[in-house]
This record gives C-alpha cells, sequence and structure tokens, in this order.
C-alpha cells in the first residue's frame, strides 16, 4: 500500500514568514508519519483570478491557461490538504483567495458536469489543516478565513480536520519565540496522516 499523499500549499507571500515556518513544521510531521509530501508556494504560481469564463461549467475545468492548471490536478491528487495563509484584513492572502476563486471549476465540475444536486454532501475521504497567523488579537480575526476554508475543502469533498490559528505575531521569525506552536504544527502533520490512514 503506498503511502498517501499529502499537498502542503503555502499561501503566505513571505518565503520565511511565521505561516511558512509552521506549515515546514507540519511537512516534516507528515512525513515523519509515513507520507508523500508535495510542497506548493502560491507565490511562485502565475496565476490570473478567477475572470467567469464560465467554460469550467461545461468541462468542469478552467479555461485560463496558466499554472493554476497543474495545481487544479494536485487538488485533485491529493488525499490531504495541508494550507497555510497569514490574515490580511480578517481573510486569507491574495495568493490564497485567487487559488480558492480559481477552484470554482472543481465546483463546477462537482455540481454542473458531475450533476450533484446542491446542498448534497458526498462522504469526506479526505482531510485538511489550515493553518493561521494574524499580528492583532481581535476575537473574532479568523472567522472570515476559516468559513471561506471550511466551503472550499468541501468543495474538495475534503473535511477540515484542525485549524491552527495564533494570534500576535507579524514580523518574520516572531513564531520561533513560541516553540509551542511549531510543536503543534509537528503534531498536526503527524495525526492528518493517521487521519488519511483510518479511512483507508
Amino acid at each position: 500500500m503506498s503511502p498517501p499523499l499529502v499537498l502542503a500549499v503555502y499561501g503566505s507571500p513571505r518565503r520565511k514568514g511565521n505561516t511558512a515556518r509552521l506549515l515546514a513544521r507540519a511537512v516534516a510531521g507528515a512525513r515523519g508519519a509515513g507520507a508523500r509530501v508535495e510542497e506548493v508556494w502560491l507565490r511562485e504560481l502565475s496565476m490570473s483570478p478567477c475572470l467567469e469564463i464560465y467554460a469550467c461549467k461545461e468541462t468542469g475545468r478552467c479555461a485560463i491557461d496558466d499554472d493554476f492548471q497543474d495545481l487544479y490536478d494536485r487538488l485533485l491528487a491529493c488525499r490531504g490538504l495541508m494550507l497555510a495563509s497569514p490574515i490580511f484584513f480578517y481573510a486569507v492572502s491574495a495568493h490564497t483567495k485567487i487559488m480558492m476563486d480559481r477552484c470554482q471549476s472543481l465546483w463546477a465540475r462537482k455540481y454542473c458536469v458531475e450533476k450533484v444536486p446542491l446542498g448534497a454532501r458526498r462522504p469526506y475521504r479526505r482531510r485538511g489543516l489550515f493553518i493561521s497567523v494574524g499580528a492583532s488579537r481581535g476575537r473574532r480575526l479568523f472567522e472570515g478565513a476559516l468559513m471561506s476554508v471550511r466551503y472550499f475543502m468541501d468543495t474538495l469533498d475534503m473535511e477540515l480536520r484542525e485549524a491552527l490559528t495564533y494570534r500576535g505575531l507579524d514580523e518574520a521569525g516572531a513564531v520561533e519565540a513560541h516553540p509551542e506552536y511549531l510543536d503543534q504544527a509537528h503534531r498536526a502533520g503527524a495525526e492528518l496522516v493517521a487521519a488519511l490512514a483510518g479511512l483507508e
């Protein structure tokens, strides 16, 4: 039996930011638990925002020919997804939001091409982890991002298994002062793999 494939998506504009460091620890935990992990840096991809061409309603695939095409295939192929994004104005980063919006094509594939009835939910056979960091300490800081991530993963027939959210981290490297956060991310990566094994 091959090890589960986990896709780790870095949604920060900074390569050495706090969410990147946390996701790297989750990747290490997943690999330590035996998973094959592929890593994607959204900032390195050339992706247009969704242009509402709606060709996806006919084909289930986005009509824009850019780096999202490869990411589309990876999102379909993975069994587990680890997504990390900092908070910008109480929402995910622009890089992350572009990816989510382009997954309107996956929504169309599900509901327009495969004809799944709207509101129907197929059994979740995949699991996701979300990691997010915000500079402020607002009580509702992560609410918008979490709602977006849940519905994004639902389109992938994926359950958001766990969300790690941390307030009061802004400058690059600030998370290093909180080794317990890094330990939690490592554990979450390993536990995601264990949860995927339980679905086999």
